[in-house]
């Protein structure tokens, strides 16, 4: 499995109404922030990842796919403290490996 494929798996075991930053996901794999945004990037159009989960450090969505992401956050019932997301209730966690 390439780091690509575990950052999609990882980014497909979010729930919906749950989030997790760059950075969380970064940790739960093993690597940087940088590299899961490398991957998401790379991962790009995926039909059926919810790349709208993925969020930055402080709770603001993803501005690419034509700033779609607060929509689809709220579809789903994610917590918002205003354009952010509400990471303290809405922080999905991954359990032991």
């Amino acid at each position: 499995m390439t780091w690509v494929d575990e950052v999609r798996e990882a980014v497909l075991t979010i729930p919906a109404g749950s989030v997790a930053s760059y950075g969380e996901i970064g940790r739960h794999l093993g690597t940087g922030p940088r590299q899961v945004g490398r991957a998401m990037s790379l991962l790009g159009e995926e039909t059926g990842l919810p790349w709208w989960r993925v969020v930055h450090a402080d709770g603001t969505p993803a501005t690419c796919h034509g700033g779609l992401a607060p929509a689809l956050l709220a579809e789903e019932g994610t917590p918002m403290r205003g354009w952010r997301v509400d990471l303290e209730r809405a922080r999905h966690r991954w359990g032991p490996p």
